[in-house]
């Protein structure tokens, strides 16, 4: 189906990256734009010399409602009152990943779920590069999908991880091979209801068709009921659930299994990555390889060179016997679960930050048998106190400095102190990044001398 937007007016609500470059795709395609922002975007001067309108302030009603298309980053919440008006009004609305996708020639090979969304992108991005196809890795994770469509051929594969914001505001996203990794509840200070959070996320099969792949964690009943009425052809990976038709592990193999059959991909002893959740990501990867023909040797080549991401499980010093691990990226309390469980025991965990929903008391079992003590931080300290004081010693910082010290204090020789947030991070920092690389400076403070030897 043709879509244009010669000589249209399109309001770009939100100046982020996914905004800015959804209002350049839109000027290279002939629109007339608007960028509507609550502040100045940085980097929006060049758009405005090139003719962008730029409006800062509050969304406008009556610019919304004027235009002939909306463009949501993923950012701007889709039921505000500005985008309502314009619904009203019968202006379509749409994401910046819906706007891109249908400008793009290759096929997309689109990645959500609650947490592992980023390592499983980049390693799928990259084994597909050992097997020396044509492809790249954005969406919610590095450069936005607006910036690959000029690019784009149709032998391009287009890894795409999207968020549950992403996909709300989809309409013929369309993706080749649609992976599920988990669900569990996240992001409830946007979405109104876990149902409604779902909903979002089930829209990555909403199109696809029988010619098209389902990759899902068969491990994962939330993501299996999701998955069940999709059309698209089933290649699913587990670490524990009996797979007829998918990856798995046999031995010390990460395997294929196809009707009976069983094929050796790439060893466990060539994965770097900590943690049984990570392993897991490893195999959604090497599933979405199998599906798209990329060799063994190719899968093995990937994994031995990945040893992961920032900000994600990231090792960052060992100090007089303690193990500081940098997890910003654990922003629910099911990432946050899965960073304790990463260690055996003797964990410290630095959470909080800005409440997102869910329950602390979901984390009992992985405090009580992993942790030692934690540092609570941010808007969430009181609950995760309340929910978790009876277990471990609970301490409360006011800012990460304070919290790596406390952390250092309570650590045992031979223990690890994590940074497992459970939270997002704006209360107290940009985003996950900053908050990451503030917990990475004050390891290094801690490092250069403060202290190094336990009391």
């Amino acid at each position: 189906m043709s879509f244009t937007v010669q000589g249209q007016h399109v309001v770009v609500a939100g100046g982020g990256r996914s905004g800015l470059a959804a209002a350049d795709l839109l000027l290279s395609r002939g629109a007339r734009v608007t960028l509507s922002d609550v502040y100045e975007p940085e980097g929006a001067e060049p758009l405005r010399r090139r003719g962008v309108v730029v409006d800062i302030g509050p969304h406008r009603t009556d610019v919304f409602a004027g235009a002939d298309l909306i463009v949501l980053s993923p950012g701007v919440p889709a039921d505000q009152e500005a985008v309502e008006a314009a619904r009203r009004a019968g202006v379509p609305v749409v994401g910046e990943i819906e706007l891109s996708s249908r400008w793009l020639q290759g096929r997309m090979i689109a990645i959500t779920g609650t947490k592992g969304k980023s390592t499983t992108t980049t390693l799928t991005a990259r084994m597909l590069e050992e097997a020396g196809m044509d492809s790249t890795a954005g969406g919610n994770l590095g450069q936005p999908l607006s910036t690959q469509v000029a690019s784009s051929h149709p032998h391009t594969l287009h890894v795409v991880e999207v968020s549950s914001f992403q996909l709300e505001t989809t309409d013929r996203f369309h993706p080749w091979i649609a992976v599920l990794l988990n669900l569990s509840p996240d992001h409830l200070d946007r979405h109104p209801t876990f149902e409604a959070y779902a909903a979002a996320k089930a829209r990555v099969f909403a199109n696809q068709t029988p010619e098209d792949w389902a990759v899902v964690n068969a491990d994962d009943a939330p993501s299996m009921a999701l998955a069940r009425d999709g059309r698209a052809r089933r290649f699913d990976f587990a670490l524990d659930a009996d797979v007829s038709n998918g990856v798995t592990v046999k031995g010390g193999d990460i395997v294929r299994r196809d009707n009976g059959k069983t094929a050796a991909l790439v060893p466990l002893s060539a994965v770097r990555l900590p943690g049984r959740h990570l392993l897991g990501d490893v195999l959604a990867a090497t599933a979405v390889g199998c599906v798209a023909g990329v060799p063994a040797a190719a899968m093995r080549r990937a994994v031995e060179r990945f040893s992961g991401l920032p900000h994600a499980l990231e090792h960052v010093a060992d100090i007089a016997g303690v193990a500081f691990v940098n997890d910003s990226k654990a922003t629910n309390i099911a990432s946050a679960r899965r960073s304790i469980e990463s260690f055996p025991t003797g964990v410290v965990a630095i959470m909080g930050g800005k409440f997102k929903g869910g329950d602390f008391a979901d984390l009992r079992d992985a405090v009580g048998a992993h942790a030692t003590a934690i540092v609570a931080i941010g808007e969430a300290a009181p609950l995760i106190e309340t929910a978790l004081g009876a277990l471990v010693p609970v301490r409360r910082a006011a800012s990460m400095r304070d919290a790596v010290s406390a952390a250092f204090e309570m650590a045992r020789p031979g223990g690890v102190v994590v940074l497992a947030p459970a939270c997002s991070s704006f209360d107290m920092f940009r985003d996950y990044v900053d908050r990451g690389e503030q917990f990475r400076a004050a390891v290094g403070e801690l490092e250069a001398g403060k202290r190094t030897t336990k009391r």
